[in-house]
């Protein structure tokens, strides 16, 4: 068995005394395993970093098999991240909840290239905080519990849209919510497309993070990409306040 596809390194572990397991994200294989055998020696030192994007070939006797991969760097995005520590963190936050979350061998084609723009925008950081914000909405739909916040679920209105359902996550407008209000999440106007102040931001990933704390990381028991996300956010209210 053997195929070869462009894919982003996301975690690697030590495997024997002179090996690693990489875990790496493809677009037509999705998450998926192999040995790299040497891959602990100098020569693949600068290749096998978080984020790198790597030309990768495996090789398996059979398809449900571990598998090793001779991998190739294409480009490296932790140069690009290294000098804000800000982006350090939402790198290794985005490595690290997909490799905690993802299925393995599960194709997520459209999403693999919305994660690639993402990662490639390393460069830019006064909008990648942002464009992550966006990142963890469509990760919402991907894992099946997106939010639609399209109108109110209750009136069908679309305007004035300021809470969303905590059961349901979907969209609920000031008159409609009434009473109910000090009970519902805040939808912050940043994510109905309006202004991209930071805070704004912080109060995006708190929508985000109560959906994906309750829906993803507690139903999957996984703890990594919860501290590395809290790590990601706490650097970025340093920054800004």
């Amino acid at each position: 068995m053997e195929w070869r596809s462009d894919g982003i390194l996301l975690a690697t572990r030590k495997h024997g005394e002179t090996s690693l397991i990489i875990d790496t994200f493809c677009p037509k294989h999705g998450r998926y395993l192999g040995v790299v055998k040497g891959g602990t020696s100098r020569k693949f030192a600068p290749i096998l970093q978080v984020g790198a994007q790597l030309d990768l070939t495996w090789r398996a006797r059979l398809q449900d098999h571990l598998g090793s991969f001779k991998v190739e760097l294409v480009r490296a995005r932790i140069v690009n991240a290294m000098s804000d520590r800000v982006l350090t963190a939402g790198l290794m936050a985005v490595s690290t909840i997909l490799s905690g979350v993802l299925p393995e061998r599960q194709a997520y084609d459209e999403f693999y290239r919305t994660t690639e723009d993402l990662l490639d925008l390393l460069n830019q950081p006064d909008i990648w905080p942002l464009a992550y914000l966006h990142w963890e909405l469509e990760l919402l739909t991907v894992l099946g519990y997106g939010l639609d916040l399209s109108k109110c679920a209750v009136s069908g209105n679309t305007d004035k849209l300021r809470y969303v359902s905590p059961r349901t996550g979907r969209a609920i407008s000031e008159e409609a919510a009434g009473e109910w209000a000090p009970k519902l999440l805040h939808l912050p106007p940043i994510i109905l497309k309006g202004p991209d102040k930071a805070d704004g931001i912080l109060d995006g990933l708190k929508l985000t993070g109560y959906f994906l704390t309750k829906k993803v990381f507690n139903e999957l028991s996984v703890k990594s990409p919860v501290a590395e996300r809290q790590r990601f956010i706490d650097l970025l209210r340093q920054k800004v306040s």
